[in-house]
């Protein structure tokens, strides 16, 4: 298959030669991002350190792009596994957040989910989080892109469950 930009028409032409699917309108990127918070006197949540730019060396959420043969959930708790170590399976989504300038790299969209689990497990950075670590909701760092106004949510979605 060949996929190429004319006259902001973009094309996808098949091997024969036939053009299957035109679409004139950008994509937007989709992402997912895994909050994952313990039940303690003071929840805790899992953060990572950023390896790489955009907001390297911030703290975010879990997350990262969505594979096209994957649901925003399964993107969710592959990204959790790849930079923390952790593996769950029960989620509750957040929300959709979609400002236009959320990410610097281009027009994103995350979908965002809510883990719970007893305790804080052990973690660690991997793939490209430079470190994975807990922190107490009421002591958290500044956090990278949107995800001030994700936590807010997750705090009240965690209060509801």
């Amino acid at each position: 298959m060949v996929v190429y930009l004319k006259n902001w028409v973009l094309q996808f032409i098949d091997f024969t030669g036939i053009m299957s699917y035109t679409y004139k309108y950008p994509r937007p990127a989709v992402t997912a991002d895994c909050v994952v918070m313990a039940k303690e006197e003071v929840p805790k949540v899992l953060l990572i350190e950023r390896g790489f730019e955009p907001f390297k060396g911030c703290w975010a959420f879990p997350g990262g792009f969505m594979n096209m043969d994957e649901t925003t959930e399964q993107c969710a708790i592959r990204e959790l596994e790849e930079e923390t170590g952790l593996k769950l399976n029960d989620l509750y989504q957040i929300g959709a957040y979609s400002k236009v300038d959320r990410d610097p790299r281009g027009r994103t969209i995350t979908v965002a989910y809510l883990a719970i689990v007893d305790a804080p497990a052990e973690v660690r950075g991997q793939d490209d989080a430079a470190e994975a670590q807990w922190f107490p909701i009421d002591a958290l760092p500044p956090l990278a892109f949107d995800h001030e106004d994700i936590m807010r949510d997750a705090i009240e979605l965690y209060k509801s469950t």
